[in-house]
């Protein structure tokens, strides 16, 4: 039997700057979750470190621990490996006023 698998699209072209997340999604069924988040165009400004956060019920949030930096140059891709999530997923980062970057956030689940 073929293991599941899906791939989301929780951000598209989106401007992110100030305090910052993805669309949160529920993937309580998947094992592993992989995810990508691509720089659309030259990020402006200090890019921050981006953070996974999870949730009990979709509304409030925590910091899992997985933390990787933003990408720093337009098509550059930063990536979360995350286990051991719960229900629900998001990434988020904090942007020093000034900053942003426009993004394409996808979210690959397997059972």
């Amino acid at each position: 039997m073929l293991p599941e698998n899906i791939t989301l699209v929780v951000g598209r072209n989106e401007s992110w700057s100030g305090r910052a997340a993805s669309e949160p999604f529920e993937a309580g069924w998947a094992r592993e979750a992989v995810i990508f988040v691509r720089a659309l165009k030259e990020p402006k400004g200090e890019q921050p470190v981006a953070r996974v956060e999870i949730s009990p019920d979709g509304m409030r949030w925590v910091p899992e621990g997985t933390e990787v930096p933003m990408p720093s140059s337009e098509g550059g891709i930063a990536v979360f490996r995350v286990k051991h999530f719960g229900n629900w997923l998001r990434v988020a980062a904090d942007y020093p006023p000034g900053s942003e970057c426009k993004v394409l956030v996808t979210v690959h689940l397997k059972a």
